[in-house]
């Protein structure tokens, strides 16, 4: 990426799924604290507008191309993180794909499933993977797993939206066991429910604003060295696995 805008000091952000909703948002936010943002998306040309509001808004961002449920497209951001930007303090895990709303879990198709699965818990994984060590070796980071209301254990009681529910409560085992193994390190892993929220996937009913939702990702990417690991926040607040 022989354009990609250096962070010239500041702290680094990656974002997945920047391009619009909650993510976009996230994005803003972090680019008024004050962090260089390398926003991904799956979509060139979205992901790629994005960017090119904020930097008008005068925010220090860039734009990456990523697939998280592709590998391929995976292996490209780690050398991104050694040779070019040199360094990650936060990494917000955005993307997501929710495909199985009103199909009950005995009819939904297993290759829904598996999207779902993909994109929501195991391309988060691979990210923590690939992030995690350079964060280690600086002695510093932020890890941010946004998660649902759906993935809370409780919601395994009721039926519906089997995919979905399995990829965030997925998600959030991942958060707690990367969390301990990061214990001491200086690398805080957290998961957020951001609620109900007027997105594409929300809908125009819903009653938060992706600013409203992405204010728990700020708090929890500019958390202090002794704040929480391995927690699940809605709202700024703890909220029950």
């Amino acid at each position: 990426m022989s354009d990609m805008m250096m962070a010239g000091g500041r702290p680094v952000a990656i974002v997945t799924g920047g391009n619009r909703g909650i993510g976009l948002e996230i994005c803003r936010r972090l680019g008024e604290a004050g962090h260089f943002v390398l926003l991904t998306a799956r979509d060139a040309d979205a992901g790629a507008d994005a960017a090119s509001v904020l930097r008008v808004e005068g925010h220090a961002t860039q734009f990456f191309p990523l697939d998280v449920a592709d590998e391929d497209s995976l292996r490209f951001l780690e050398p991104c993180i050694v040779s070019e930007l040199g360094r990650v303090d936060v990494l917000v895990n955005n993307a997501g794909v929710y495909e199985d709303e009103g199909v009950p879990g005995l009819e939904v198709e297993i290759e829904t499933v598996r999207r779902a699965m993909e994109a929501n818990a195991f391309g988060a994984l691979r990210l923590c993977q690939i992030v995690a060590p350079q964060m280690v070796r600086q002695g510093r980071g932020r890890i941010v797993n946004v998660s649902s209301g759906y993935g809370a254990t409780r919601q395994m009681d009721a039926g519906g939206v089997l995919a979905y529910k399995l990829s965030k409560l997925a998600l959030n085992a991942v958060t707690r066991i990367l969390a301990d193994e990061l214990r001491g390190t200086g690398v805080l892993v957290n998961a957020m429910d951001p609620g109900w929220v007027r997105t594409r996937m929300g809908g125009p009913s819903a009653p938060r604003s992706p600013g409203e939702a992405a204010d728990t990702a700020l708090f929890l990417a500019t958390l202090p060295d002794d704040g929480p690991t391995g927690a699940f926040f809605r709202r700024r607040e703890r909220v029950e696995w």
